[in-house]
Order: C-alpha cells, then sequence, then structure tokens
C-alpha cells in the first residue's frame, strides 16, 4: 500500500535530513550490493518514499541515484493469455550509488551494507528460488508452507555460513498467475510481475543473505522479457537502465532479451564471466534465428574476457553440460541433455563450448544439484538449482549409460547429483585452481564433497540419498 501523504512529509524530512524534535521512524526498505563490470560494487536501495534516502560512504553522506521511478507499465504480451496477466505494478524507488573501491564503511538510513572483498575465500552458489504459480503447466507449489517453499530457510542457512560472496544463478520469480480458489498451499499469493511478487519471491525471504554479502545477480529464463524481465532490469541487473532494454515494450524484446557477458574478478588471477542466456531455448538454435547470432556473439565476447585472467569460472542459467531427466507416459525415464540452443550456437564458434581459461560451469535451472567432469577436456558443469522452487524429482542414474553424454563431444568422467532435496551449494578456495565444493541441505548438514581442480571435478558421493 502506497503510503499517506502525511507519512510521506515525514520521511521527506528524514531522507533530505531536516532537523525534527520527534523525527519519524526510516520506512521499511530493501537494500542490497550486486557486482558488475569489472567487479564494481553498486549498492542498492527499493524504498516507498517520495525521494531516495542518503547513503554515507567512509562517514561522508552523498545522496542516492534515482534508477527507476515508481510506476504501473502497461500490460505487454506474456506467456499467458490477458485475463490471466496484469500490468506491472512497482510503487517504490529503485535507487542505487556506486561503492568507489576502498571502500570500508557504507550505510543507508542506519543499516550498514556489505562490501565486497577483493579476494572472496568462500561463496554461496544458490538458483531457482521462487515459488511456482503457472496456469499453463498447472504447477501450484504451496508458497504458505516453509517446507513445501522453503527459499527463507535456504537463505539463512546459508547466510549463517558466512560467505564472502552469494552467486544466484538465475530464475528468481516464478508467482505468474494467480492461485485458484479453494488452494490453500497458496491461498493469497502475489502474482504477475510487479513488486508484490517479487518481493514475495524473492527479496522477503532473501533478506538475511542479501546483508550478508554482496551478490552476483545471473539471469535465467524467467526473468526474460516475456516473464519477469522487466524486475531483473529494475533491481537485479548490476548495469544502466536503459530505455529499449528495460522490457517494458514488447516491440523492444530482441534488445532486452540479450546482454553482453562481463567479468567480476575475485583475486587469485581468477575472474567470474557472467552470461546472460535468459532467451534460449532448450528446442534449438539455428542459423538465421536471432539467438543464434547473438549467443554466437557471447562466446566471443566471453573468450575475449576470458583472456584476461587465467583462471575462470563462467555463470550461466542454462546447464549446456548437465543432464536432466523426464518420465514418460509409460513410466519409463528419458535422460536429457544439456541446453540445445546454446550448445548450437555456441558450439558452431568452439567445440568445446567454452573457451581454454574456463574451469568451470555454474548453473541452474535443473532443479537439482549436480556435478560432472569429462576426459574429454570440457569444463567441469555445477548445478545448483534446488534453493525453493519446486524439485524435479525424476530420478538420475547414479552413474550415466555407456554413450550419454549432456552435449556433443563430450565425455563424462564423474557424475554426482541429489534430485528431490532442497539446499544450497558453497565453494571455498584451496588455490589458484583449485575449490572445495558442498553441498547443504535445509538443516545445513553437508550432503556431498567435492573438489574442483583445474577443469576436473570429483565428489565422494556419486548419488546422494
Amino acid at each position: 500500500m502506497l503510503l499517506s501523504t502525511l507519512k510521506r512529509g515525514a520521511i521527506a524530512l528524514l531522507l533530505t535530513g531536516c532537523a525534527a524534535t520527534n523525527p519519524s521512524p526510516p520506512p521499511d526498505f530493501t537494500s542490497y550490493v550486486v557486482l558488475g563490470e569489472y567487479g564494481a560494487a553498486v549498492a542498492r536501495v527499493l524504498i516507498d518514499a517520495p525521494a531516495c534516502p542518503a547513503i554515507v560512504i567512509n562517514q561522508h553522506s552523498q545522496p542516492m541515484q534515482l534508477r527507476a521511478p515508481a510506476q504501473t507499465i502497461a500490460l505487454r504480451a506474456t506467456p499467458s493469455a490477458p485475463a490471466d496477466s496484469k500490468p506491472a505494478e512497482f510503487p517504490l524507488l529503485t535507487c542505487e550509488t556506486p561503492l568507489p573501491a576502498g571502500t570500508t564503511s557504507a550505510s543507508v538510513l542506519g543499516r550498514a551494507l556489505p562490501l565486497p572483498k577483493a579476494e572472496p575465500q568462500r561463496i554461496v552458489v544458490i538458483g531457482d528460488t521462487g515459488c511456482r504459480l503457472q496456469k499453463s503447466s498447472n504447477s501450484w507449489q504451496a508458497c504458505n508452507d516453509s517446507q513445501q517453499y522453503p527459499f527463507a530457510t535456504t537463505a539463512a542457512q546459508a547466510a549463517a555460513w558466512k560467505p564472502d560472496l552469494v552467486i544466484h544463478v538465475g530464475d528468481y520469480h516464478y508467482r505468474e498467475n494467480a492461485c485458484p480458489d479453494g488452494n490453500a498451499g497458496c491461498a493469497g499469493s502475489p502474482w504477475g510481475y510487479g513488486w508484490d511478487a517479487w518481493d514475495a519471491d524473492f527479496f522477503a525471504p532473501g533478506a538475511r543473505l542479501l546483508d550478508a554479502a554482496p551478490w552476483i545477480m545471473a539471469r535465467g529464463n524467467h526473468e526474460n522479457c516475456l516473464r519477469g524481465g522487466q524486475g531483473y532490469w529494475r533491481f537485479l541487473d548490476p548495469r544502466p537502465l536503459l530505455k529499449g532494454r528495460d522490457c517494458n515494450a514488447a516491440a523492444d524484446d530482441d534488445v532486452g532479451n540479450y546482454s553482453d557477458p562481463y567479468a567480476v574478478r575475485i583475486g587469485q588471477a581468477t575472474q567470474l564471466l557472467v552470461l546472460d542466456t535468459a532467451n534460449t531455448t532448450w528446442k534449438g538454435l539455428k542459423p538465421g534465428d536471432v539467438g543464434y547470432a547473438r549467443y554466437q556473439d557471447l562466446y566471443r565476447k566471453m573468450a575475449a574476457l576470458s583472456q584476461q585472467a587465467p583462471n575462470n569460472l563462467a555463470i550461466a542459467h542454462h546447464p549446456l553440460l548437465g543432464m536432466g531427466a523426464d518420465r514418460k507416459a509409460d513410466g519409463s525415464i528419458v535422460l536429457l541433455p544439456g541446453d540445445a540452443g546454446l550448445q548450437a550456437a555456441m558450439g558452431s564458434v568452439n567445440p568445446q563450448y567454452f573457451p581454454p581459461a574456463v574451469q568451470a560451469l555454474l548453473s541452474g535451472h535443473v532443479h537439482l544439484w549436480q556435478q560432472a567432469s569429462f576426459s574429454s577436456g570440457h569444463p567441469s558443469q555445477f548445478i545448483a538449482g534446488f534453493a525453493g522452487t519446486s524439485e524435479d524429482i525424476v530420478p538420475l542414474p547414479e552413474r550415466l549409460p555407456p554413450g550419454v553424454t549432456p552435449a556433443p563431444g563430450a565425455v563424462v568422467e564423474h557424475f554426482s547429483s541429489w534430485v528431490d532435496g532442497f539446499g544450497f551449494m558453497t565453494m571455498e578456495r584451496r588455490g589458484a585452481q583449485q575449490w572445495h565444493v558442498e553441498v547443504h541441505d535445509l538443516q545445513g548438514t553437508i550432503r556431498n564433497r567435492c573438489e574442483l581442480d583445474g577443469r576436473r571435478s570429483r565428489c565422494e558421493v556419486a548419488q546422494v540419498k
């Protein structure tokens, strides 16, 4: 609900620093820090107020800049029928300020902001965190049940692990359609692509983890322009918000659905390469398709960035080198390879799909945890899409059958998975090319341990039970 005129006046006094005998308490707001190109940190604040607040950096106060105003965006094409859609309402300001290198303290309205470390040692990896409400698939997750939608628990446990950095591999928003009448599991849930659904799906349950460390916010298919792209560009992407790249008008989708990769240095000659794969398709892409050319270009720009450091970890929502599973009508199980669209486009430039300096790919999209390592020289694949969204429950084999591969030319050497279990993944640096990886459940118990050394990885347990 928007604030009353009287309350807005009181907040205006607070935000402008005017003296008052009994100043009003600060308004409720959301704050976080996102890392972008070259590791530049940006402080963000989402607030229902007449103006952006001040930010205090190294004991010096300055006004925050307006990234996006409060507004209601006209209904545009979505995956749903118009009767099952509505305009996206954003009744609050998105404010931001770059944090200069060497910042030692930063706060907004008395709340301290987490600051980036030059060489983060402890990294949390999560993905696919929203609560699925989707009419087209008749999927109605019980958002009101913390056992069936446990992202708040996942976030709290991950925050308690005290990370230096959080990586979200995409798919934040899932509340697309209204909960059916009589469904107690999701009754009363916000829905659509406006702030109320974004808050319920991501910002409110993720609050403790947002406070714990800076984030890298990769983009998933649920954030393409047909779906939650407006909120993604407004809230999460670290780069400037540009007209035409904001997903507000369907005519601009060929711009808004794609963006260039960027690199975040994390010390010890290591980079994170963040890739936007929001608009790929598992059905495949072919020459002449817009996406085919865009993802060829994505590969070339990623390859150029990878030359800036000897060690790189790529982050892309869609796993090129991972496996999924589905059940046929007769009950038999079919194994599903990695994303065919990206394989076609990126594989046309390099049959290995990634440049030599990329050690591993961190992904989501498949709602489980998975690791795969290859004798064919491909980078290791980790999937961490198990933080909150309805889990995939079709079992994967403990060992892949001979000849089964997630991508043409990729020969699986080691494979590990956890199906139908919620949690989060962590990575601890052990050396320039060495990482210790752990898989945690909702109680914080470690369910698997893995080692990544160069491009190869191996886990203690082939299949978490």
